[in-house]
């Protein structure tokens, strides 16, 4: 993406509303990332340690400053290197979460949110801290110091801190990682509904793929600093751009395959070692073309044994049960395709239905590749190769 020149203060109608970033370095870490945040809008940076995650946001929060590139946010330029132009942190409004809290163990919430509302009268500052605690489900807990209070409730302490600046932009990282599920849960429901009550860009760096998926309105994938895929998650989920991203997603079923045919209505043949898949794809890939492919596990469908149904006639595969994992009330199945390990498919079924099918490891299963769940990319590497492991920086 290239973001049109303008001089210190002004922007271009296309820059005017919330966060667009270009920014671009070699060392440390490198970068060639590009990103834009609506207002309301929460987007999730999700890729490897060491992809980039957090340099952005310091540099979007005027921490870092890199050789090239341009940050405007609610209008107002922060940072453009070719006009020399750089606001230093105390004049970006920012909200800056952190996983860690960074709080001072000498100071109540009270105290703490108070500090930050240094642009406003000394006497307003008590009564809009107490707003914030109370927005953040603290009412009550204001006079409480860091250590009498949970980890859930330091983390809302942060996050009233953040909102106290009456920031254009909010930047957390990694906020939830510190604490149990079931707080973690607590807070992920809370962000939603501060969204609802604070209409400006969210940008949140996580790890959690599920946890980016539940939240965002849109993932922006990055690999050894560099933007991938930016989407909707399950338009990213689903339909990545390449194999890596696929892999960087955790879609464990990627292979290659040949066209072979494509139908007047669409449907096209894909020759997967000598099996040929209907898909239902929307690219415009030819005949003869190599691609890679992928299937979601919410797409293979296993046969009932006994029981067969009309969706099972769908591209079936038979194999053998290569390796089960029970992990509550669902169960994990790697299934080797035609009894080859070198063909390992994954997906997962209710355990119930493993238990009710007599799934077990070197049991014969058969299952159905939904065409339309079928996607296909460029050609990648091969299916037996792993997603390199990025610098750590």
């Amino acid at each position: 993406m290239s973001l049109p020149a303008a001089g210190p203060g002004r922007v271009s109608e296309p820059e005017r509303d919330g966060l667009t970033a270009r920014i671009r370095q070699q060392t440390p870490i490198p970068l060639d990332a590009d990103l834009s945040c609506a207002p309301g809008e929460l987007l999730a940076l999700v890729g490897p340690s060491g992809s980039g995650k957090t340099t952005i946001l310091r540099c979007i929060a005027g921490l870092d400053r890199p050789p090239e590139g341009r940050i405007v946010c609610d209008g107002e330029i922060w940072f453009d290197a070719t006009a020399g132009h750089c606001l230093p942190p105390q004049q970006r409004r920012v909200g800056l979460v952190f996983q860690d809290y960074a709080l001072f163990p000498h100071l109540s919430a009270l105290d703490t949110v108070a500090i930050a509302l240094g642009h406003l009268p000394r006497r307003e500052r008590p009564a809009r801290a107490r707003e914030l605690l109370a927005l953040v489900h603290l009412a009550g807990l204001e006079e409480r110091r860091p250590h009498e209070l949970s980890g859930g409730q330091r983390q809302r302490v942060a996050l009233a801190r953040a909102l106290a600046r009456d920031p254009v932009v909010l930047l957390l990282d990694e906020p939830f990682a510190a604490v149990d599920q079931v707080t973690r849960r607590r807070l992920q429901r809370e962000l939603v509904l501060l969204r609802r009550a604070v209409r400006i860009p969210m940008v949140l760096v996580t790890h959690d793929l599920s946890e980016a998926s539940a939240l965002a309105d849109r993932l922006c994938v990055l690999y050894r600093g560099r933007t991938l895929q930016t989407g909707p998650p399950g338009e990213v989920l689903n339909h990545p751009r390449d194999p890596l991203v696929a892999r960087l997603m955790d879609q464990t079923n990627v292979f290659e395959g040949v066209v072979r045919e494509r139908r007047p209505d669409g449907v096209l043949l894909l020759d997967w070692r000598g099996r040929l898949l209907e898909v239902r794809d929307r690219g415009a890939f030819p005949v003869g073309a190599k691609v890679s492919w992928m299937i979601p596990p919410s797409h293979i469908v296993l046969h009932r044994r006994g029981r067969p149904s009309l969706g099972e006639r769908e591209n079936p595969v038979p194999g053998t049960v290569g390796e089960m994992v029970e992990l509550g009330e669902t169960t994990s199945v790697t299934m080797w395709v035609d009894g080859d390990p070198e063909r390992p498919l994954n997906f997962t079924v209710a355990t119930h239905a493993a238990r009710r099918n007599a799934l077990a490891p070197g049991a014969d299963l058969r299952v159905s590749l939904l065409a339309e769940g079928i996607h296909l990319m460029p050609p990648g590497p091969s299916e037996s190769d792993e997603v390199a492991q990025p610098d750590r920086g």
